[in-house]
């Protein structure tokens, strides 16, 4: 331990945890070796389940406090911030609960895996403590290990604290594995087929007064989650008349054409390179406010990819972030401005 280590008044680790493995376990141990108290960041809350995020924050925090004894449980705090595809408002998130829980000298403990780990730089007023790697496999190879295997590989349950490995296997049992299993399959074999990107998508934005139109997903990735309308760019078309027919294709709006373009309001893109599982995949986001001077909105009905089509009311979408797909929330809110933090 170093004389500056000695300052610190409160450790912070990182990590979305999935699973919580020896690594993890190993920079929380050094945390607590280094100040009083530490706060474990559980990242990737409140989203979809999928391949890459299979567990909830409530589940990885109990499997972490079931992994830890008494007197480290002790000194352990906990926080869970979503994803935001925005880095100053996730950081603001993390700072402030960083503030309900200390106001002296911070150590962030941490190890430089790869782009994932940029997030240690970005607290310049808190002191980086970069560690080696603390674990030979990674939460990606545990992953893979864990949805391909017919049981609970040795090589994961040897690299998981006992307490985390007895999660896994219950977990096994559960109503979501074949689904996320699944998942893994069909993302393994678009990226055989296709690559990892990059890629052109669209999506369609659209509103009437207080509702949005949404559709479910017929297939994996994402089977079951409700997402905006959208697909992928055809070589020969411009992005709005590519947006509008992949909306027309899932949705079968009862709307013209000349409609939906004279409803448009805005397009943004979203690049963020970890906002889709299937690869590296820029999207267009066409925003229609389709005038609600008429009491009901167009009818429409679920079509091509899309098993439903459905208008939701706008204030319910905050209760949505674990039913909707990759990033469409944090899509949304970037329109319709529904996230209170």
């Amino acid at each position: 331990m170093t004389r500056n280590e000695e300052r610190a008044d409160l450790a912070v680790v990182i990590g979305r945890f999935q699973p919580f493995h020896l690594g993890h376990l190993a920079l929380l141990e050094h945390a607590l070796g280094i100040a009083p108290r530490a706060l474990l960041v559980v990242g990737s809350a409140s989203g979809p389940r999928q391949a890459k995020n299979p567990f909830s924050a409530e589940e990885r925090i109990q499997a972490i406090k079931d992994s830890l004894a008494p007197p480290q449980l002790a000194r352990v705090s906990f926080a869970t911030v979503r994803d935001y595809y925005d880095e100053a408002r996730w950081a603001g998130a993390v700072k402030a609960a960083v503030a309900q829980l200390s106001q002296g000298p911070v150590a962030l403990v941490g190890f430089h895996k790869d782009d994932s780990s940029s997030y240690l730089s970005i607290f310049p007023e808190w002191r980086e403590v970069a560690l080696p790697r603390q674990a030979p496999i990674d939460g990606t190879t545990l992953r893979q290990l864990y949805f391909e295997r017919a049981e609970l590989a040795p090589e994961l349950a040897a690299a998981v604290p006992p307490a985390t490995a007895s999660f896994l296997r219950s977990f096994r049992s559960g109503p979501n594995f074949a689904a996320l299993r699944e998942e893994l399959r069909a993302l393994d074999e678009t990226r055989k087929k296709y690559g990892t990107g990059p890629f052109v998508t669209l999506d369609a934005l659209v509103t009437h007064g207080p509702h949005l139109l949404l559709v479910q997903r017929g297939r994996a990735p994402g089977k079951g989650q409700w997402a905006l309308p959208g697909g992928f760019l055809d070589g020969s078309e411009r992005l709005l008349n590519g947006a509008l027919r992949e909306l027309r294709e899932e949705t079968l709006i009862e709307s013209t054409d000349a409609d939906l373009r004279a409803a448009l309001r805005g397009v943004a893109v979203f690049d963020h390179p970890q906002r889709s599982q299937r690869g590296r995949t820029i999207t267009h986001v066409h925003h229609f406010a389709l005038p609600s001077a008429a009491a009901t909105p167009p009818a429409v009905h679920g079509s091509d990819d899309a098993q439903a089509a459905q208008w939701h009311p706008i204030a319910e979408l905050p209760r949505m972030t674990e039913q909707l797909f990759e990033d469409h929330y944090q899509i949304i809110d970037h329109f319709l401005h529904i996230s209170t933090d």
